[in-house]
């Protein structure tokens, strides 16, 4: 969802609301999502503060499961494109139709006219589909034979997508990948939620069950509040040094731009607010960085055949890099 820059700082009334909805989220999609507390929270403040998510990992970990839960707690329109190598970029954002009617032409909507996008497998379609998502995802528009088609205010695209070594998939290009502002990954379920999800009856997977908790409207206002939330100036530095830090490390080929860190800053807003919090702590930035700062981090060619990885590299950044202190804010 696009949340506006706003110059006054949410109350503590804003605060106490948006915890409250940020637990009943959480609580509502952990029903069909079992034992994944911490990825839920993550997507829940990657939407709240405006931005898409990419949730990879290995088949049947339930990522589609989680999107759709969030899609539905969320309420509004929802719309599921899946992807596949034979699927066309009008197919995803729509084309122009003559009507025979009236002997004009007219634009229809593809899927992407909601509030909420599934983008399931996305990295299964080709290039040419994948970058039909760039625009719309980065300004919220559609363009088609030079008319702009604006998209539903909140708009939100949850990808998932299956590693890229597996067969019949296709590399997500380092472009695409920064419209999305979180990347997390499920991971098999710890031995008692895998026990409770394999017992009959369990509720681990039926979305319909998930009730509708809040809706775009009361959303979008929220979000809106919570971009006024304080981020001290230390704070900021230490964002802006994670972020060289990570980009000289000679491994690096490609770091977190300006626009990757100031991501980050907005994540730490919303997360900060979950917490009951109208301020930000270094922990914050602590649990938030890899997330939002790994898949935006190319690696070099013999880093990778090093084995080493991007998340990694922001671990090690994290730790070399000292937080502020409490009287320096």
């Amino acid at each position: 969802m696009t949340a506006l820059a706003s110059p006054f700082s949410p109350t503590e009334d804003d605060i106490a609301e948006f915890r409250r909805l940020h637990q009943r989220l959480g609580d509502a999609i952990e029903g069909a999502v079992h034992g994944k507390r911490g990825a839920i929270d993550l997507v829940l403040v990657a939407t709240f503060a405006g931005g898409h998510v990419l949730l990879e990992d290995v088949p049947g970990t339930g990522k589609t499961t989680l999107a759709r839960a969030v899609a539905r707690a969320l309420g509004g329109q929802v719309r599921r494109v899946q992807f596949t190598p034979d699927l066309l970029p009008s197919d995803v954002t729509g084309t122009t139709v003559f009507d025979p009617r009236d002997g004009q032409i007219r634009f229809r909507p593809g899927p992407v006219f909601a509030n909420v996008v599934l983008a399931d497998e996305i990295n299964r379609a080709a290039a040419k589909t994948q970058s039909a998502l760039l625009e719309v995802m980065e300004e919220r528009t559609v363009t088609v034979d030079g008319a702009a088609h604006p998209v539903p205010d909140p708009f939100v695209v949850i990808a998932t997508q299956n590693p890229v070594d597996l067969d019949g998939t296709y590399r997500l290009p380092e472009a695409q990948l920064d419209r999305f502002l979180v990347r997390t990954r499920l991971g098999y379920p710890d031995a008692e939620h895998e026990i409770e999800v394999l017992r009959p009856g369990s509720t681990a997977g039926r979305v319909a069950d998930v009730p509708v908790v809040t809706s775009p409207d009361e959303a979008m206002a929220l979000a809106e509040r919570l971009a006024g939330l304080h981020v001290a100036d230390p704070l900021l530095r230490y964002v802006r040094d994670l972020g060289v830090a990570i980009r000289e490390d000679p491994r690096v080929r490609l770091g977190a731009s300006t626009r990757g860190l100031r991501s980050l800053v907005r994540c730490l807003q919303v997360y900060a607010a979950a917490q009951g919090r109208n301020y930000v702590v270094p922990s914050d930035v602590q649990r938030l960085a890899e997330a939002v700062l790994a898949h935006r981090t190319v690696l070099t060619r013999d880093a990778v055949l090093a084995g080493h990885t991007s998340g990694g590299i922001v671990d090690e950044a994290l730790e070399n890099v000292p937080p502020p202190q409490p009287d320096e804010g």
